[in-house]
């Protein structure tokens, strides 16, 4: 099917679109909308996408520059993914049922890997905020 590098690959490609699109607030901001709604087609019984508000409140928050206690790098991987999983271009595509889900949790868990500790802080941040941003 695909491995560890085609993933990371995916992901990777769409580093530099990302970057571009952060430039654009109203555009990420249609994004994360448009991830909101892509996150509720995934099955339920998946852990990771528990995640995925965090993730989100996480750009929402430093586009809106309410938290950027984060680096630049890490939002550009979080919104890579979020192109990665809402432009449809997928390693495997979205109309094959169950399998065409796996290459979005695999994109997805990279992207919540590559930003763990920074998504840590962002939710004690957000716990201990008056106004937490959400997602």
């Amino acid at each position: 099917m695909f491995d560890f590098e085609q993933v990371k690959s995916a992901l990777e490609n769409r580093i530099g679109e990302a970057q571009e699109m952060l430039k654009d607030p109203d555009g990420v901001s249609d994004l994360l909308a448009k991830m909101e709604t892509k996150v509720r087609e995934i099955p339920v019984a998946a852990d990771l996408i528990s995640d995925v508000p965090l993730m989100i409140g996480m750009v929402k928050g430093y586009i809106n520059r309410t938290y950027e206690s984060v680096s630049p790098k890490v939002i550009a991987i979080l919104v890579a993914a979020f192109i990665y999983l809402v432009k449809r271009k997928d390693l495997v595509p979205d109309g094959i049922p169950i399998l065409g889900l796996v290459d979005d949790l695999a994109v997805l868990g990279l992207a919540l890997k590559l930003s763990e500790p920074e998504l840590k802080a962002f939710k004690a941040w957000q716990e201990a905020s008056e106004t937490p941003v959400e997602a």
